[in-house]
């Protein structure tokens, strides 16, 4: 059985920078497809990045050039850095696996970033 755990958020600063972390066990994280979204209340979940397993990567518009998705397959986990952080990054960010396999998704429980003004 998956497991996702996401790790690394807090309260920042307009401007500030935060590294999000998603950690896994049960699955292999670079045979799959990882990606980050988030959620603001009130709004659905939306994807903000994306890596393929060859590494292959892509971004949401509104985090394009500001947030960098990666992950270090050594020790099965996923990041998220985020940077020139704005108020409206504020929301719950989840961390998924998508199995190539299956095609099911699995995710974690969710991290809270809130950027203030």
């Amino acid at each position: 059985q998956a497991h996702l755990v996401e790790s690394g958020g807090g309260l920042v600063q307009a401007g500030g920078s935060l590294t999000l972390s998603c950690s896994g066990s049960g699955i292999v994280f670079r045979t799959n497809i990882m990606s980050w979204h988030r959620e603001a209340p009130g709004k659905q979940r939306d994807l903000v990045a994306r890596i393929t397993g060859p590494g292959d990567t892509n971004y949401d518009h509104s985090v394009q050039g500001r947030f960098t998705i990666s992950r270090n397959d050594w020790k099965n986990e996923v990041y998220l850095q985020m940077s020139d952080l704005q108020p409206e990054d504020t929301a719950v960010y989840y961390c998924k696996l998508k199995s190539v396999r299956t095609g099911y998704d699995y995710w974690g429980q969710g991290t809270q970033v809130t950027v203030s003004s």
